[in-house]
């Protein structure tokens, strides 16, 4: 999952600030977890503890986990929409299509013992919020990208199985002087997707997701998710990363159990 936070960190200040451009600071004093990473962490908390015990409801737990958790970083970007989710006191999915279910579901592939639970699991953590078909397909194709690349798939395969769900045939330097600000799953995640293709390492995948503006800090994490598996994460980055988040969140993780 730290491919997604460290994504998310970086994208953090170039969300509302964006760089076309791969040569930017990957770190500056300002650089934060947002949302991306508060509501992977939550989500990591859920399946965690409905892998151990699959009596209990995996949608109630991940409901009680994203609000518990949520609702202690309120002013980490959330949108209005889930926003409104986080604080009812009766949570229903919203029909809601947008990224959020992309950047949040890196556990449901690193929890999963086949591609077929990768995709009953992301189906999971998109439904209690994102019920809309286009955000069920941005939280699948990101968590199967991410366990084919757990089992040592090419890039080339996984860019085959990924294409039954997103045009893929563009190059980041065809889109990057016109890409805008898009929010949705259909709008942000086949760009998150072609920034790993093109990536050479973790972090020219990072920046690749970075460098075509737009909602940088989820392209980031939905980027940088594929990317760790496939990759691996630098030491150096991934102890920048652990700096910067506090006991809760790394609890969620499993980290300080």
């Amino acid at each position: 999952m730290f491919g997604a936070i460290i994504g998310d960190i970086v994208g953090s200040v170039y969300e509302f600030n964006n760089v076309k451009k791969k040569d930017f600071p990957l770190w500056k004093k300002s650089s934060h977890f947002t949302d991306d990473t508060v509501m992977t962490c939550a989500v990591c908390a859920a399946l965690r503890e409905y892998k151990k015990d699959k009596t209990k409801s995996v949608h109630a737990l991940l409901i009680n986990y994203m609000r518990e958790i949520g609702r202690e970083y309120p002013f980490c970007g959330y949108g209005t929409r889930f926003n409104q989710w986080l604080m009812s006191e009766e949570p229903k999915p919203y029909n809601s299509y947008g990224n959020g279910s992309a950047m949040r579901v890196s556990a449901a592939a690193w929890l999963a013992d086949s591609m077929s639970e990768a995709k009953e699991l992301a189906v999971y953590t998109a439904e209690v919020t994102h019920n809309h078909v286009e955000g069920i397909k941005g939280a699948v194709a990101v968590a199967e990208a991410i366990y084919m690349a757990r089992q040592n798939c090419t890039k080339e395969q996984i860019k085959k199985h990924l294409s039954q769900y997103y045009d893929l045939e563009f190059t980041l330097d065809a889109i990057r002087e016109d890409y805008q600000f898009d929010e949705t799953c259909q709008g942000s995640v086949p760009q998150a997707i072609v920034a790993f293709l093109e990536g050479t390492d973790f972090e020219d995948v990072i920046r690749n997701a970075v460098s075509i503006g737009g909602d940088s800090d989820t392209i980031a994490a939905i980027a940088g998710s594929i990317a760790e598996p496939f990759f691996g994460i630098p030491a150096r980055l991934k102890a920048r990363a652990l700096n910067i988040l506090d006991p809760l969140l790394k609890k969620a993780l499993g980290i300080l159990d």
